[in-house]
């Protein structure tokens, strides 16, 4: 009987010391990743280009929303891009009639998302 327990005692031992080894294998292979995968602090120079990037964004989105004159947006499918103050009035004008603004709307995303198909396959 005491060599059973000598015997419980030396498997337990030897299972605790495995599954702490394998909990230490992990956390070193985590603590290790952790460095090789941390980005670059960003300098003060990357973050002035970032900012400046963004600025650049906002102000082409701004002349964009604030264009006061009608752009061709694609002259080939007769797209032209409205004044947000015009575009607003003319959905209000067309939404009078919601199932004749609805086609209509339906029509002009086919028109201006249509994709002709591929040309037969020629057989020689």
């Amino acid at each position: 009987m005491n060599a059973e327990k000598k015997c419980n005692c030396a498997a337990l031992c030897a299972y605790s010391a495995a599954v702490v080894g394998t909990f230490l294998i992990v956390a070193g292979l985590v603590w290790v990743m952790y460095f090789y995968t941390r980005p670059e602090p960003l300098g003060e120079d990357r973050a002035a280009v970032r900012r400046k990037t963004l600025a650049d964004v906002r102000a082409a989105d701004a002349e964009v929303l604030n264009n006061p004159n009608y752009v061709w947006q694609d002259q080939s499918k007769g797209i032209v891009r409205l004044p947000l103050k015009s575009a607003m009035d003319l959905s209000l004008r067309l939404w009078q009639d919601p199932a004749a603004a609805r086609s209509n709307l339906i029509a002009r995303v086919e028109k201006a998302f249509y994709v002709p198909p591929p040309p037969p396959n020629k057989f020689d």
